[in-house]
């Protein structure tokens, strides 16, 4: 005796559309400023150490904060940022965070 099984109907996952509950889940960023001391090849050292950025991300960062005088380097909850902050304090680079851009 053959048994033949009706198809189990998909369900279609609704399109995901950014909102304020997704915007909330990662407000602050961590924003590296430029300085007159730190060589350009160390802070793109401490963005591939610390972040675990390729080389090429590390330099394009580093580049934002040579030629633009600052780039946000990672966001995340507030506690990540603070902790982000105070690493790149340890290395020598100025940082502060602050809320992100809508």
């Amino acid at each position: 005796m053959g048994c033949v099984s009706a198809a189990a109907p998909v369900e279609v996952e609704p399109e995901i559309v950014p909102d304020e509950s997704t915007k909330l889940a990662q407000p602050w960023v961590t924003i590296v400023w430029n300085d007159p001391v730190n060589l350009m090849s160390y802070v793109t050292y401490v963005f591939q150490k610390y972040f675990g950025y390729d080389k090429k991300k590390a330099e394009k960062l580093m580049l934002e904060v040579h030629e633009d005088g600052k780039s946000v380097v990672s966001s995340g909850s507030r506690e990540e940022m603070e902790r982000d902050v105070q690493a790149m304090h340890e290395y020598g680079l100025w940082a502060t965070m602050d809320k992100q851009a809508e």
